[in-house]
């Protein structure tokens, strides 16, 4: 499978970037969103104090797999917090 990368501008702690990203993880981050009731933008944000020594593109692929991958069985979707990822942000 060839997938192009595409750019999105999103604020990041108040901070205005771009994220180079696959479609298909664009559309992952959308339906994080969704479920979780927050925008790109605070999402990003979230990710980004979640962030160690990796790159922001990959901090932000590796957060949509485990997130999709603990939601995958029933304990995970507890532990995962779906639905609750607005409180996890306001609390930071």
């Amino acid at each position: 499978m060839i997938s192009a990368l595409i750019s999105r501008n999103v604020t990041i702690r108040g901070n205005r970037t771009s994220l180079r990203l696959e479609q298909q993880v664009w559309d992952s981050l959308d339906e994080i969103c969704k479920r979780e009731n927050v925008n790109l933008h605070q999402l990003c944000s979230y990710i980004e104090t979640l962030r160690n020594k990796s790159s922001r593109t990959s901090a932000v692929r590796t957060f949509a797999l485990i997130y999709f991958r603990e939601a995958s069985t029933e304990q995970g979707h507890s532990k995962a917090a779906h639905g609750n990822l607005a409180n996890k942000i306001n609390e930071r």
